[in-house]
């Protein structure tokens, strides 16, 4: 690169971004790479504190910052991320649609151990919205040599680092269990709490039973459902240890495999999550019904990207499972369910 006094730069070909910054108010892209200085750029120039730009003459292998960004970036970004054009040696990538971000943590780590490199993302299973930033990539210095790109160009044809997985329509059925409701002791109130957390996804709710704590009414409202076509069973009611509570019972008795009963979360630590063949059997413990956000919210999103839950996804929110019940929710910009 050459360095050139801005006064004596008129006509000639800027190398890079200039950025200016007033505090507070404004941060953002001057003069773009590529463009011509004229008589009446030079003020500006000076203001922002450039008394001097750079004319770029790269050499044979070398490539600037923003071809480099758009090389990592379209590299990394796989299914459901668009791009952003290079802005200040920096591109950013976004969900082209609504689902559950996936993050490839242990080559995103390697990626930035790569000397001159970075690669910035939102967690792993955050879900996100379409047009949502979800990472973002640059070089340190304006110039780079070819080689440590083309080598991450190579590792990411290997292993996908970043990607959006988009919601599916699930046909739900809703079994709301428990004496007290079934006999108009007390008015449900968690039927229309479901609801109101499955419309965003575009789930159909097939049907909404209301039942006894009996276990054979439960398993056979729960079959009925499923022949009805319910791809996923959520069940409320009687999750506890107490006398009473049957429905964890009448789940087993159905042939149900049960991944996992109880969940290193809070609020949400009577969480059921089973399999009947292929339906989606989830009891809902009563935090789900009063608090704002819970483990059904970290569950929910990734059932419905398709994801086969084990044992080990469950064990894995412990880690960032604690809510902290803040007066505002910010979830899922939060820390919680955030640990993997």
């Amino acid at each position: 690169m050459k360095k050139v006094k801005v006064n004596d730069a008129v006509g000639m070909v800027l190398g890079h971004d200039i950025t200016k910054i007033i505090p507070e108010k404004f941060k953002g892209r001057a003069f773009k790479k590529g463009h011509i200085i004229t008589k009446e750029d030079i003020p500006e120039l000076l203001k922002i504190g450039k008394e001097h730009i750079y004319i770029m003459h790269l050499k044979q292998g070398e490539i600037h910052e923003n071809e480099a960004a758009l090389r990592l970036a379209k590299a990394g970004g796989k299914k459901g991320i668009t791009f952003t054009e290079p802005k200040e040696g920096r591109v950013n990538l976004k969900a082209q649609y609504s689902g559950v971000l996936k993050v490839n943590k242990d080559l995103l780590k390697k990626i930035n151990t790569i000397e001159n490199i970075m690669f910035a993302s939102l967690h792993n299973n955050k879900p996100v919205n379409s047009g949502e930033m979800v990472a973002g990539t640059r070089i340190i210095p304006l110039v780079i040599d070819e080689k440590p790109i083309k080598y991450i160009e190579e590792l990411c044809q290997k292993e996908v680092l970043i990607e959006v997985r988009p919601y599916q329509k699930y046909k739900v059925g809703i079994v709301i269990t428990g004496n007290e409701v079934y006999y108009g002791r007390v008015k449900d109130a968690f039927g229309a709490v479901l609801r109101k957390k499955l419309k965003p996804y575009g789930c159909e709710i097939i049907g909404q039973k209301i039942v006894p704590d009996s276990r054979e009414i439960i398993q056979k409202t729960i079959e009925e459902l499923i022949k009805q076509g319910a791809q996923i069973i959520l069940t409320t009611g009687g999750m506890s240890v107490d006398p009473d509570d049957v429905t964890p019972s009448a789940i087993r008795k159905l042939g149900t495999d049960i991944v996992s009963y109880g969940a290193p979360v809070l609020p949400g630590a009577m969480f059921l999550f089973g399999y009947l063949g292929e339906t989606v059997i989830m009891g809902l413990p009563g935090c789900v019904m009063y608090a704002k956000t819970t483990v059904f919210d970290l569950i929910l999103p990734r059932v419905l990207i398709g994801e086969r839950i084990t044992k080990e996804h469950i064990a894995n929110l412990g880690h960032g499972g604690l809510c902290l019940s803040c007066k505002h929710c910010y979830y899922p910009n939060c820390g919680f369910g955030k640990g993997v």
